[in-house]
This record gives structure tokens, C-alpha cells and sequence, in this order.
């Protein structure tokens, strides 16, 4: 079974910030997961992230804020959403 896209949104903001989610259903959990979900959640500008969450191979579950990196632990897709959705808020209103 290949890897089928549940999600994809994307939004431009009058100041030129980004988001953009995207998350599929893989059919085997990416290394360093243990999930069948492969996702990346981003918020930047000009060339620089914001807020990211995603899941690349090897590193597994994290998110980022600016620079710095820390652990995320994915429950479901609607709570990774949900987390995404109130850090973007945060950093909007900074």
C-alpha cells in the first residue's frame, strides 16, 4: 500500500507568514516513529521557521521553535493538529 495524503493546507497571511500542514498514512512507521503517520506542520517567514513539527527518518517525533528542537509524542492526528494549531496562535500573537 503506498503512502496515501490525509492532509494538506496551506495559508499565506497578510504579513507574509506561511503555514502549511501535511500529513499521510504510510504504510509502515518511519524510523524513529512508531505510528503509521508521516507529517510536517510548518510556520515561517522570509526564509525562517517559526514553529515546525514533523517527523523525518531517523529523528522521529519532534517539533521545533526557531532554533531549537525538542521531542513531540504524536498521540493522533487530530491532537498533532490541535498542538500545531495553538503554538501557531502563540507565535502570532508574540
Amino acid at each position: 500500500m503506498p503512502a496515501v495524503l490525509l492532509l494538506h493546507r496551506k495559508r499565506v497571511f497578510d504579513d507574509r507568514t506561511i503555514t502549511e500542514m501535511k500529513l499521510w498514512r504510510v504504510p509502515a512507521p518511519v524510523r524513529g516513529s512508531r505510528h503509521l503517520f508521516k507529517y510536517s506542520l510548518f510556520l515561517g517567514r522570509d526564509g525562517e521557521r517559526i514553529v515546525g513539527y514533523d517527523n523525518e527518518p531517523g529523528k522521529g517525533d519532534h517539533r521545533h521553535y526557531g532554533d531549537r528542537q525538542e521531542p513531540y509524542v504524536f498521540t493522533t492526528p487530530e491532537r498533532l493538529v490541535a498542538d500545531f494549531l495553538a503554538d501557531i496562535r502563540a507565535a502570532r500573537r508574540r
